[in-house]
């Protein structure tokens, strides 16, 4: 399956981002707007769930074995995600949501394996690991 149009420049800005330590503050812009648009996500907002869960984890430490290119994928999907002027600008009304719903759907569905791992995974951690996984880290907080 072909990549969304213009998906290629938010791979290299999830690559900077990562570089320069700036995941946590991601998933914090992820977390507001998600809760924010939490009435249009619908069935979505659990497959969100999974990708900030996956992000954390990954940012802890406690997973990598996932494919960098899956977890770039991941971290596109969250930027475009919290982009508001993208391929379908935000402020549209009825129609600024619909692109980012296909980007996660996209990255979803290409990953699915990938996700799967995870999924299995953290199903098999302790409670309060899995509980670790759902809280955000701090905006300033850097790992790699």
């Amino acid at each position: 399956m072909k990549a969304p149009w213009n998906f290629e420049r938010y791979l290299t800005l999830a690559q900077r981002f990562l570089a320069g330590g700036r995941l946590p503050s991601l998933l914090l812009a992820v977390s507001r707007k998600s809760t924010s648009q939490s009435g249009r996500l619908g069935a979505v907002k659990d497959d969100l769930r999974l990708l900030l869960s996956l992000a954390n984890a990954w940012l802890r430490g406690e997973y990598r074995q996932i494919n960098p290119k899956a977890f770039l994928a991941v971290v596109g999907a969250l930027l475009y995600f919290v982009t508001p002027l993208d391929a379908l600008p935000d402020w549209l009304v009825g129609m600024g949501f619909v692109d980012d719903l296909a980007v996660l759907a996209w990255v979803l569905k290409t990953w699915s394996g990938e996700l799967d791992a995870f999924r299995a995974w953290r199903a098999g951690q302790a409670p309060d690991v899995q509980a670790a996984l759902e809280r955000l880290p701090a905006p300033d907080s850097q790992r790699s």
